[in-house]
């Protein structure tokens, strides 16, 4: 159980060492119970160990009484939104979204289509660890129903909140990395229609992923290759579960994945503004945005339960999150990497330039994203350090401690989907954005008991 790691995001772990197929199965009768034996919608990613997990999320499920609707492999935005769409109880998304191949998880969703409040998290743990589970009788074990609507609802959303004809009359080439992954299923048809020449890359959704599943540039150097190769007006690379999309521009440049949620947010303030939701990591250059158009930026934890809770709550235009996760409200209050890139789109067909001119005109910053060992027993004295050093006002402890600076910004928390401590470091130049992750260094050092 000590090498699970349960948290907003839901529970994963090493497929045969955390995470098994009694761990899933008890995990799912939890929820079972949680939904009070309702329909759970189940889909998964493409990675190998997931027919093993299906199964066994079925059993724990009907265990309980449940009737199970399976989508089978479906990206987990399509999964969310079905489960709001068909009045389900609840779902279950088997993905491990962004981690290795190795690597898998559980996410719980609500009927309202997003994931557990942190709060019905806990409920569902104490369900879980209590084994306080009730199972029914023989005669009361209900069917699984297959559902094969899950994408084709999901792609008659997103075209009916893009300017459809606006992005055809273009013609735009694109290039669509999936790894492999869900999103093979159905951005090549979104693309398609949206009047775009394709061309698949990574598009057989068979779980062998070509490259790491998370949409960061290290892992795009193929898909930057075979856009400049085609003379593509852009590329899009999703994680295994597409709730995240990264862009690639007409040269071959590859930003951090945090801009297609800077490009998203400023297409969409350009015509409607208001207030903009996104967490305590998420790069300065989104609020200097927000201010552009005089709108209200929010931070909330990480982890996109926190940001979707509060766009809800807020009534927010535009949300989400800097690894490549942007929340389009007229789609679902949920990550959303395939209506994001329909979005985009929009933008390039609407301002009528390349996408390495509309990436130049981003603000500029320099961030640092490295992982480090810190045991979470040492955070308690890490604060302490900080409080003594910093004044009050440059310090939010809402998510591991965020130090604000005059030059630049650092964020250090425990991860919730790796065990590993997370250090970033934002600054207007490389050297300044070092130099405050050495000094992060520097206080996890001093902090180690």
């Amino acid at each position: 159980m000590s090498s699970l790691l349960i948290s907003a995001s839901g529970v994963r772990g090493i497929v045969g060492e955390a995470l098994t197929p009694e761990v899933a199965v008890r995990f799912s009768a939890a929820f079972g119970r949680f939904v009070k034996g309702g329909a759970v919608v189940v889909g998964s990613d493409t990675r190998t160990s997931n027919e093993m997990f299906r199964y066994a999320v079925f059993s724990g499920l009907l265990s309980t009484g449940c009737t199970v609707i399976d989508v089978g492999i479906c990206p987990t935005p399509s999964l969310q939104l079905l489960v709001e769409s068909l009045g389900a109880d609840g779902g279950v998304a088997i993905t491990g979204s962004h981690n290795p191949v190795e690597w898998n998880a559980l996410k719980f969703i609500r009927g309202d289509g997003l994931f557990l409040y942190p709060e019905e998290g806990e409920r569902l743990l104490q369900i879980y660890q209590e084994d306080r589970i009730r199972r029914v009788a023989w005669d009361r074990i209900r069917k699984v129903r297959r559902e094969e609507s899950a994408i084709e609802n999901h792609i008659r959303r997103i075209l009916s909140v893009v300017d459809r004809e606006k992005i055809k009359r273009k013609g735009f080439k694109v290039v669509i990395d999936a790894c492999n992954g869900a999103g093979a299923l159905i951005s090549p048809e979104v693309l398609r229609r949206l009047g775009c020449k394709v061309i698949k890359l990574n598009c057989e959704p068979n779980g062998i992923f070509p490259h790491p599943p998370e949409p960061v540039p290290s892992n795009l150097g193929e898909l930057s290759r075979v856009v400049r190769n085609e003379g593509a007006d852009i590329g899009f690379a999703h994680d295994a579960d597409a709730d995240r999309v990264a862009l690639v521009s007409e040269k071959g440049e590859v930003p951090p994945p945090h801009y297609s949620l800077l490009l998203a947010t400023r297409f969409v303030l350009s015509r409607k503004p208001g207030t903009v939701v996104t967490n305590l990591s998420t790069t300065q250059a989104l609020e200097d945005i927000a201010k552009e158009y005089n709108c209200e930026l929010i931070r909330t934890k990480v982890g996109d339960i926190y940001v979707s809770r509060c766009m809800r709550e807020k009534k927010a235009t535009i949300g989400g999150e800097g690894n490549g996760g942007v929340i389009i409200p007229e789609v679902h209050y949920a990550r959303d990497g395939i209506a994001a890139m329909a979005l985009l789109l929009e933008y390039l067909a609407t301002c009528q330039r390349p996408v390495s001119e509309l990436i130049k005109e981003v603000p500029r910053y320099y961030m640092i994203q490295k992982k480090v060992k810190f045991p979470r027993e040492n955070f308690p004295s890490l604060e302490g350090n900080l409080k003594r050093k910093f004044k009050e006002d440059e310090l939010n402890f809402l998510d591991g401690v965020r130090i604000n600076l005059k030059e630049g910004w650092i964020h250090i928390r425990a991860s919730g989907t790796e065990p590993v401590t997370r250090i970033i470091s934002e600054a207007r130049t490389k050297e300044k954005a070092q130099a405050l992750y050495n000094l992060a260094l520097e206080y996890l050092k001093l902090s180690r008991k």
